[in-house]
């Protein structure tokens, strides 16, 4: 039975850590690190991601501060919105709560958030500096994944690590971390998505899997070679038929008799994006008050 990489255990650490500096920030130069978040509409898992930020914010002494605007908001007024929160001396961090409705042009509304305060690693200006090896900001995500990685003592250096998805938010940005030349990579990383033929063919080669595909429990056993390191980073709500809670993108019990360690789902990846988030956002002040 794979042992379980506990993601709150890791993230209070992390959050004990960022104390130090958010303590440093108030004594030596009067400020506490400002996050801001926007939320347009009212979709549930949005408005519950929101409410833990804004909570886990409060609780290490940071700022907090939630723009919810309805979901027929008009584009402009989104834009207005953000160019003043980057004018906003108290605020370090600006993240705009995804996905947007429709009728909002998700780009721009990213590409006008202040790189500096991008503490979401979205705007194009970060993704170049993550591609070029000296980032300013890792998304929150990836940033966690990577960390769960190296604080479970699982290097990637050497390794064969497939990648589950594709997208801007998650498969690309890891990818490029576990291939980089950091503590973080050295691996040898293949991205699959949905067009990719041969899946299970291709993830049994995995000395690390990281699933981000968007599908409850598709990683079967059948994927897995055995003692793989598996990271779980979906999350889905099961309906009543199928038992109710949480799953993830891994079909746990099944995986977990093949791997050799394993993220739960909730209690893995989830508690790390925040507290990434938290770590984005006061190196941003750090970041202020150096001129950096």
């Amino acid at each position: 039975m794979a042992t379980l990489i506990d993601g709150k255990a890791i993230a209070k650490l992390i959050e004990s850590e960022t104390l130090d500096d958010i303590s440093r920030l108030r004594n030596a130069h009067g400020i506490a690190p400002g996050l801001a978040v926007v939320l347009v509409g009212n979709d549930p898992a949005s408005k519950v991601y929101v409410g833990m930020k804004g909570k886990t914010s409060l609780r290490l002494g940071m700022t907090s501060v939630t723009e919810t605007r309805p979901a027929d908001v008009e584009e402009n007024e989104l834009l207005a919105l953000v160019t003043q929160l980057n004018h906003e001396p108290t605020i370090h961090g600006i993240l705009v709560q995804l996905p947007l409705p429709k009728h909002i042009d998700t780009h721009k509304i990213i590409d006008t958030i202040d790189p500096k305060k991008d503490v979401d690693g979205l705007h194009p200006q970060n993704i170049g500096l993550l591609c070029a090896g000296r980032p300013r900001f890792i998304p929150c995500t990836p940033y966690g994944v990577v960390e769960l990685l190296i604080r479970s003592k699982v290097s990637p250096r050497g390794k064969e690590v497939v990648v589950l998805g594709r997208s801007n938010l998650v498969g690309r940005p890891v990818a490029n971390l576990l291939s980089s030349k950091t503590k973080y990579g050295d691996a040898t990383v293949t991205v699959c998505h949905s067009r990719s033929s041969s899946l299970p063919e291709i993830c049994r080669r995995a000395d690390i899997l990281i699933s981000a595909i968007g599908q409850k429990k598709y990683v079967t056993a059948d994927y897995i070679k055995p003692g793989a390191v598996v990271i779980d980073v979906g999350i889905h709500r099961l309906s009543e038929e199928e038992g109710g809670g949480l799953c993830g993108d891994v079909d746990f019990q099944s995986v977990a008799e093949v791997a050799s360690m394993i993220t739960p789902v909730p209690g893995g990846v989830g508690p790390m994006t925040i507290a990434m988030l938290m770590r984005n956002t006061v190196d941003a002040a750090l970041r202020s008050v150096s001129g950096f």
